[in-house]
């Protein structure tokens, strides 16, 4: 038979009794967040709250469910206010409003608990010494305070130094790696720099990149896109290379597709697409609706070849209203009058400055005054709300 044990039967009642409490806790925030109590976690306190929530609530006026939120994700364990208060004199003394810091809190909340002199101070003291002012920073730390997240001497200090080297400028490499936010706490930013370095990218294209386009290198792939770029016959060191990379980061895989698709509906062919994306990389980069705005027009309202587009797809950049549409009335005038050679390049007339278009397709002809009145009609042309000229069939 089984025996009783004394001790055993104590232990059983006192646990079942802790649980009894447990399950009794006035407190609402315990069942939501119940590692929030725990004897490790927080000291006690009048109303049972652990004392970081109760330090965030006072401080801060959060709800105390964002408090408890806040405490619970990032695990702040803080007993006494010393050392968040202090944390809190530090940012002050350099600037930071109340404010600035009750929005700064939420986004690292673990700033409370860091030492400020190791953590914080070095990357002031670092951005101080590449030119950055105090209200600069305060600017850029009170807007996204995970900028001191990274590590100085892992992240931002190498970063600095490969972006220095491309940019030759200490103002403009504090305005890239400091100030702009694409840069900050992104692992990836100073390993693809020096990705695209020992692939042969120029200098210039890196440094257009870094100016315009920053949030390339934050990509995973980055040798997979260098490599795609080179089979596609891209060259490291031409222009095109780094709108083409721009292209490939910026359209996600699915809508890169469906661009694709479009261009198929008009019979291009893969091998169409890829050509014009060689000759022109911002033609994958407008939207589908300009593609289809654009194809319709130049094959059912004109009747040409859509191929022709290929060949000359800067015209996709082009607008549809102010340039497309008014040229391609003097164009059809001029072929239809047999002013025009028929083989001659249907895009020329529409990628030509202003002055050279005027000169070359109206001024020349002594039909010039009806041809100009005819271009300035289609230029006046009221357009709708979505930019695209009124009913087409109007027009011709």
């Amino acid at each position: 038979m089984f025996k009783f044990n004394s001790l055993r039967h104590k232990t059983l009642i006192n646990h079942l009794k802790g649980l009894t409490l447990q399950s009794q806790n006035p407190n609402p925030l315990f069942h939501r967040y119940p590692s929030l109590f725990s004897t490790h976690f927080c000291t006690n306190t009048s109303d049972s709250t652990p004392f970081p929530v109760s330090y965030l609530i006072n401080k801060f006026d959060f709800s105390p469910q964002f408090a408890s939120k806040l405490c619970y994700s990032y695990r702040l364990r803080f007993k006494t206010a010393k050392k968040p208060d202090s944390v809190l004199a530090f940012f002050r003394n350099y600037g930071f409003s109340d404010s600035q810091l009750r929005h700064m809190i939420p986004k690292l909340p673990d700033l409370l608990s860091c030492n400020p002199s190791k953590r914080v101070l070095p990357k002031f003291q670092f951005f101080l010494s590449k030119g950055a002012s105090t209200s600069d920073i305060v600017n850029l730390v009170s807007k996204n305070p995970r900028v001191l997240s990274p590590s100085l001497k892992n992240h931002i200090v190498p970063t600095y130094e490969v972006v220095y080297r491309i940019l030759k400028s200490h103002d403009e490499t504090i305005t890239r790696v400091i100030l702009d936010p694409v840069y900050h706490g992104n692992n990836h930013v100073h390993a693809n720099i020096r990705l695209l370095i020992e692939n042969g990218v120029s200098d210039s294209n890196i440094a257009r990149l870094l100016r315009n386009w920053g949030q390339v290198f934050r990509t995973h792939d980055m040798l997979k896109l260098v490599e795609e770029l080179k089979d596609l016959g891209f060259s490291p060191t031409q222009t095109t290379f780094a709108i083409a990379l721009h292209a490939k980061t910026y359209v996600i895989k699915n809508l890169w597709k469906e661009k694709v698709d479009a261009f198929k509906k008009w019979g291009w062919s893969d091998e169409d697409v890829v050509i014009a994306f060689k000759k022109q990389p911002y033609c994958m980069l407008v939207s589908i609706d300009k593609i289809n705005l654009l194809m319709s027009f130049w094959v059912d309202q004109l009747g040409w070849d859509p191929l022709v587009l290929a060949k000359g797809p800067s015209l996709f950049l082009l607008s549809l209203e102010k340039r497309i549409i008014p040229r391609a009335e003097v164009v059809q005038f001029l072929l239809k009058k047999g002013l025009r050679e028929k083989n001659a390049s249907l895009t020329c007339p529409f990628v030509v400055p202003e002055k050279v278009f005027l000169d070359m397709f109206i001024n020349r002809f002594k039909e010039s005054s009806y041809l100009f009145k005819l271009y300035q009609e289609k230029l006046n042309l009221p357009c709708t709300r979505d930019k695209t000229c009124m009913s087409w069939s109007k027009l011709f």
